[in-house]
């Protein structure tokens, strides 16, 4: 096993009495890129707050280089956080500012680089992923494909070291996301950094992780390679996720109170049944 960038040990967190993790562990090693799959609303974007340090766990720790998150004071968060990248499930482009300037921003609010180092850093991001002819452009001039590659630029604008993507397939047509999902790789190779793929789309992160970490019902349930996962039928769990089982482990009902009971319906008494 490489080094340990970040480790969840046995935390749990809840929303008022709905419990949403209840002992997850997982452990992110330098220079892999790793993957939490689950259905949607089972925990992940939870999950990545704790690691980010918004929230804060009920029980158990989250490390960051063997640091504990939730007792870091606001210098050491803002030091922890400028070592992470981070792609936004919804982008988070800054509507007004052409995409030069989306990808410059960070670099102007948290560094003292003159501008003309700024310049040649930004064009650089945007030639990784391919978009040097669009900085001029704004956001709404973008297609879905094009935004997520100008958010995947501005995630790496401050050369991270651990770059965690938020559902960065969703909504792309299979060409763009076959490209974002070959840029992630690439990217994490040739920097070397730590990648955190948080997706419940299956074919393309089968292509690009390491281990993927199955969350369900609160709990990582499967866990381990990809190939490995998707040729294991005893992995009950892994096996209807990673092949769109209909059935198995993974409920599809939320559990609720009996419908009869639900919409407050009795039997007839024998007095109507019969018609009097």
């Amino acid at each position: 096993m490489g080094e340990a960038v970040i480790e969840v040990d046995d935390v749990w967190f809840g929303y008022g009495d709905r419990p949403v993790l209840k002992g997850v562990n997982l452990t992110l090693e330098s220079g892999k890129i790793s993957a939490i799959l689950g259905t949607s609303g089972c925990g992940k974007t939870t999950l990545l707050k704790l690691i980010a340090g918004q929230l804060r766990p009920q029980r158990g720790a989250v490390r960051f280089r063997g640091r504990v998150v939730h007792t870091m004071n606001d210098r050491q968060l803002y030091q922890m956080r400028r070592e992470m990248g981070m792609m936004f499930q919804m982008g988070g482009l800054f509507s007004d500012l052409s995409v030069f300037d989306n990808i410059a921003f960070p670099l102007r609010e948290h560094t003292h680089l003159p501008e003309s180092m700024i310049r040649d850093l930004v064009l650089m991001k945007l030639q990784a992923v391919g978009l040097r002819g669009a900085r001029d452009l704004f956001p709404t001039e973008l297609s879905g494909g094009m935004n997520r590659r100008v958010c995947l630029a501005r995630a790496i604008a401050m050369d991270p070291s651990v770059t965690i993507y938020d559902e960065p397939f969703a909504g792309l047509d299979p060409i763009s996301l076959n490209a974002v999902a070959r840029l992630i790789r690439e990217l994490n190779d040739s920097a070397g950094i730590t990648s955190l793929v948080v997706t419940y789309d299956i074919s393309e992160s089968l292509k690009v992780v390491d281990t993927i970490y199955l969350l369900s019902e609160g709990v990582i349930v499967s866990q381990g390679a990809p190939k490995a996962l998707s040729e294991n039928r005893q992995d009950a769990w892994a096996w209807q996720f990673i092949h769109a089982e209909p059935d198995g482990p993974v409920a599809f009902t939320l559990p609720a109170a009996p419908l009869m009971q639900d919409f407050r319906l009795t039997q007839p008494t024998s007095r109507s049944a019969s018609g009097a």
